[in-house]
């Protein structure tokens, strides 16, 4: 019979055990000595239900980490006095608990490598997309939540077990003892509430009953244990059955234990041997069921991206290197595939991170679709996956693969009753030819995909030699682009534009031009990209406007005022930088009046960030400058910008003036995009105009200002200036593009 506690010493037993609470809001440290970047990642951070706290130096940081706890601290390397590496080491010295992500400017590679070393979860340098920020500090509170939830199920456990051992048989394990022959004498009602199992079906029968039939083999040294003491068995797991058929599997832990014969009735001493014989074993198995599940669920989000269920990049690793080992053994090729998304930054920035997250997921979806057995298919990045196809024999083999993958991406794909479309780019490498190890293979196939890039993205390539090749150029083409500036090797060309009603100039657009030393004069096509990708817009921002700038004094001073000049900013600018600053500056230094000088954006960069460009177009604004949107159209537009931000122009962009090619036909883009400006009472220019054709039909449709190659091709400065003069034209804007 099972005796019920009383009520004193109930509460004996369970005195110790924690009484669980709703967790707390994450709390979050934020250490910068740049006081506007501190406050914008608080800003950034501040519309998540995170705890956040701002401090300036390490030793004041140190303070409130040794005072308070923090769960993570997003900590800069470079500040005066204790810098973050210096933190880190106090940090660990003193066995705080706090996890680390580096945010930091430092382009050094042993800066972060030194942060990786002193166990900092993460490393982002400056300038960083927001997303980047977010998501690291998601999953860093997401892992510190986990792990926090598994000390917490452990110490319930340990706990417990406390009570387990008084509550034997009201809340008991189950409890069991053997003969020598391995049948059961004895079990307690535990055995039938987790294996349906009642007392009499098991007391006299054998234990492979109720044993896993992998299992009977390990099952053997359990229930037949012989030894005693610590040599005994402990802690092994093994699985039982269920009487039920539909029950569910379960995991047991067993601490099994032997009793010899002793003088009390337990013992029986034969004569003839001479010895104590054993008569029995007794163990006790803990049902670990859902500590099991824990485990196995933070073993697999270790080596699977939580959002698309694929393999990450730690488990793809391990897989390529077990592939390269294997291929190498038997003389097998393989290939890696490098897959990154066209567009998909666009689309996430435009329709939000929890539409980007669908889409995602419907990705992965489809790709593994197109999977044989045996291939892996892993997410590495926001939108870049890897693929590993063993045993491909050739070329043909990959780009089957490849064509299955692009053919799955054209059907659009449905985020809540809105169509989007999507396309990609991949990279293929080949094992042996293009590299020996998972490092070469993975690198290659994304230079490839980076090939493919370039030539119009939505296909598929393989690595040459040659790409390598290239690739180092590009690198070498930034490092260089670096000092055109202080060696004077850029320079402005204009491209006229144009009032096709009285042929006049009325406007001119600057195109940034580099003379290489080596390639001889660069298009900006070729070197703006790289200057982009290598924070370099800033200082060529700058000179731009004081070129800009110069120019227009030149003008004034020769009787030929211009009346507008227009300055494409890039995101760069908008995003961080003291443009605006610079502008007002050069204005001063040169006498220019700020109506002279209007800035051009794209409508992506409104969408993509609107309340950080609507804090700098509106300073603009008020400052007297025209804003106008350069290549309309091609983005995912919101009219509701065009209204908040203080716009006065949109430019048609080229790549639907191209499609004109009937001076009688319809082009309902261009003729939407006119409508629009005249709707809300925008000016309206067209770039791209290279035919008559294309002209007139314009002109009828309402867009009487014009460019391109049909009027004038791009002078370099003396050549605007004759075209001018020949030209006998009014002021008119400029439309300077970066």
């Amino acid at each position: 019979m099972v005796q019920i506690p009383t009520p004193t010493a109930m509460a004996t037993a369970l005195r110790g055990i924690p009484v669980k609470t709703a967790p707390a809001a994450p709390r979050i440290l934020i250490v910068d000595d740049d006081v506007r970047m501190a406050r914008s990642v608080q800003a950034l951070l501040s519309v998540f239900n995170y705890r956040l706290e701002v401090v300036h130096s390490a030793f004041e940081a140190l303070e409130r980490l040794c005072s308070a706890e923090y769960d993570l601290v997003l900590l800069d390397l470079r500040m005066p006095g204790l810098d973050g590496h210096g933190a880190m080491d106090l940090i660990a010295e003193k066995g705080i608990d706090v996890t680390v992500i580096v945010v930091s400017g430092e382009r050094d590679i042993d800066a972060a490598i030194g942060a990786i070393k002193r166990g900092a979860y993460n490393y982002l340098r400056k300038p960083f997309r927001p997303e980047e920020l977010l998501n690291s500090v998601a999953q860093a509170v997401q892992k510190r939540q986990m792990e926090a939830e598994r000390r917490e199920m452990q110490y319930q456990l340990e706990c417990s077990e406390r009570l387990y051992r008084y509550l034997m048989d009201s809340l008991p394990d189950i409890i069991y003892t053997l003969d020598p022959e391995g049948n059961f004498t004895y079990v307690n009602d535990r055995a039938q509430q987790l294996l349906g199992f009642e007392r009499e079906e098991l007391v006299g029968s054998h234990y492979s009953r109720i044993m896993h039939e992998e299992d009977l083999e390990k099952a053997r040294y359990v229930f037949q244990e012989r030894r005693v003491g610590d040599r005994a068995s402990r802690n092994v797991e093994l699985r039982l059955k269920s009487s039920n058929a539909l029950a569910e599997q379960r995991y047991f832990e067993n601490t099994v234990l032997t009793i010899s014969f002793n003088s009390t009735a337990l013992y029986a001493f034969d004569e003839e041997k001479n010895r104590k014989e054993l008569f029995g074993t007794f163990g006790v198995a803990r049902d670990i069921t859902e500590l099991k599940r824990a485990e196995q669920r933070i073993s697999y989000q270790a080596y699977h991206d939580v959002l698309t269920d694929l393999p990450n990049r730690a488990l793809f690793k391990d897989r390529l290197d077990l592939a390269v080992i294997h291929a190498n053994r038997n003389g097998s090729a393989l290939a890696v595939m490098f897959v990154d998304l066209d567009g998909f930054k666009l689309i996430n920035d435009t329709l939000g991170h929890h539409k980007g997250d669908q889409l995602l997921q419907q990705v992965a979806m489809r790709m593994r679709k197109q999977l044989r057995g045996g291939d892996t298919l892993a997410r590495v990045g926001g939108d870049e996956f890897t693929l590993l196809l063993p045993d491909t024999r050739t070329q043909k083999d990959a780009a089957g693969i490849a064509k299955k993958f692009l053919w799955s991406l054209e059907q659009p794909f449905d985020l809540d009753g809105r169509d989007v479309h999507l396309t990609a780019s991949i990279g293929i490498a080949i094992y042996p030819d293009d590299g020996n190890t998972m490092e070469d293979l993975v690198r290659h196939a994304d230079i490839a995909m980076y090939q493919v890039k370039t030539k119009g993205k939505n296909g598929f390539g393989f690595y040459e030699k040659s790409m390598e090749v290239a690739a180092n150029y590009k690198i070498t083409l930034a490092q260089t682009l670096r000092h055109a500036i202080e060696e004077n090797q850029l320079e402005l060309h204009y491209q006229p534009q144009v009032d096709f009603r009285t042929g006049e100039i009325v406007g001119a657009e600057a195109l940034m031009r580099w003379n290489h030393p080596e390639r001889g004069q660069l298009p900006a096509g070729d070197f703006l990209p790289f200057a982009e990708e290598n924070n370099l817009m800033l200082p060529l921002s700058a000179w731009m406007i004081q070129m800009v700038c110069r120019d227009l004094q030149k003008w004034n001073a020769a009787g030929k005022p211009v009346s507008r000049v227009s300055i494409n900013l890039s995101p760069q600018c908008l995003d961080r930088g003291d443009t605006v600053q610079k502008l007002a500056n050069a204005m001063t230094r040169y006498g220019i009046a700020p109506a002279q000088l209007e800035v051009e954006i794209t409508e992506n960069v409104c969408i993509g960030n609107p309340q950080q460009a609507l804090l700098h177009l509106n300073k603009l604004a008020d400052m007297g400058i025209g804003i106008a949107i350069d290549d309309f159209g091609i983005g995912y537009s919101s009219l509701a910008y065009l209204q908040r931000f203080p716009v006065k122009t949109l430019k048609i962009d080229q790549s639907f003036v191209r499609d004109i090619v009937d001076a009688d036909g319809h082009y309902p883009v261009v003729l939407a995009v006119i409508s629009i400006a005249r709707s809300i009472g925008l000016n309206v220019i067209a770039e791209g105009v290279e035919t008559e054709i294309q002209a007139r039909y314009l002109q009828r449709a309402g867009c009487d200002t014009m460019q391109g190659f049909h009027f004038y091709k791009p002078l370099n400065a003396a050549g605007f200036d004759a075209a001018i003069n020949a030209a006998a034209r009014r002021p008119a804007p400029v439309t300077v593009h970066i």
